[in-house]
């Protein structure tokens, strides 16, 4: 048996970058205690940098009263220890899109962790079974697929594993709703739902503008105004990083076949060390 929602106190995230900070901020948000763990102390430190500043613009939108900013900051402990996280609940992993490195991260916590602990991956495109078959609880692994920026989106995407048990499904869902999230379930096939669909559309928009369809604005407004989506393919994937983008299309590519294949101006871009927001460049620039 897995641990109720009622019996979660303390999470631990694994991973301090956009995504693992992102994720310890609402559940810091939501009243849970958290232990964000990453591999030194300056990526620990940027992770708490990254939180202050989004609660901050939330405040200032009147989205959070101000006098919770330093409370929900509070919650959140920063670690460069794994085994840190021995007292968490649950745990959830953000860490770099490679099966090699996140199987052996997740055979550590299923050693460090009780045996009735869920660990749950934020992977958006790595399987959910490989990942849980590095450890001996694979009933109890879940993909727990936030979108970004988490503080900001509605949604995630509960991905089931061959072996996922339904208690841990369950708790999954649960545990998003607590977090004032709305779920969807997806089976643990290449790219889940989202980016097995949202990949294409973000290289077809490289391409347009590659091929000079529209100037990269006209490609953004397109979108945004013909269907309605709050970003057009190329600014979101700046958002996203142009490197995710890419890593994102090879993977599904190898798994998919040359419907996935990625486009030449985003592997061109990456090569450059433009990866979009976080490095100031992509496809537009940004202080």
């Amino acid at each position: 048996m897995v641990r109720s929602l009622d019996e979660i106190d303390r999470v631990g995230v694994v991973g301090a970058g956009t995504m693992g900070a992102g994720i310890a901020q609402v559940l810091a948000t939501a009243g849970y205690e958290v232990a964000m763990r990453d591999v030194d102390r300056d990526l620990v430190q940027n992770g708490f940098d990254s939180i202050e500043s989004s609660l901050d613009r939330l405040a200032d939108r009147d989205a959070i009263p101000s006098d919770d900013v330093d409370r929900i900051v509070g919650r959140v402990d920063g670690t460069t220890d794994l085994e840190d996280l021995a007292p968490c609940d649950l745990v959830i992993e953000a860490i770099v899109e490679d099966l090699e490195i996140k199987q052996e991260t997740f055979a550590d916590l299923d050693r460090i962790v009780d045996e009735d602990v869920v660990l749950a991956t934020n992977t958006s495109t790595l399987s959910i079974t490989s990942i849980a078959a590095s450890t001996n609880r694979p009933d109890h692994v879940v993909g727990l697929h936030f979108m970004n920026p988490v503080p900001i989106m509605d949604g995630v995407e509960v991905v089931t594993g061959e072996s996922t048990a339904p208690d841990t499904v369950d708790l999954a869902h649960e545990l998003a709703a607590d977090l004032d999230k709305e779920t969807w379930e997806s089976d643990d096939k290449p790219g889940f739902v989202t980016n097995r669909i949202l990949i294409p559309w973000i290289n077809e928009g490289v391409r347009a503008f590659d091929e000079g369809v529209a100037t990269k604005e006209d490609i953004d407004r397109g979108m945004t105004l013909g269907t309605n989506v709050p970003m057009g393919p190329l600014e979101l994937a700046d958002h996203i990083g142009l490197d995710v983008c890419l890593h994102a299309s090879e993977t599904l590519h190898d798994e998919l076949g040359d419907r996935y294949t990625p486009a030449y101006l985003l592997k061109r871009k990456v090569e450059a060390g433009h990866l979009g927001k976080k490095t100031g460049q992509g496809f537009y620039e940004y202080d």
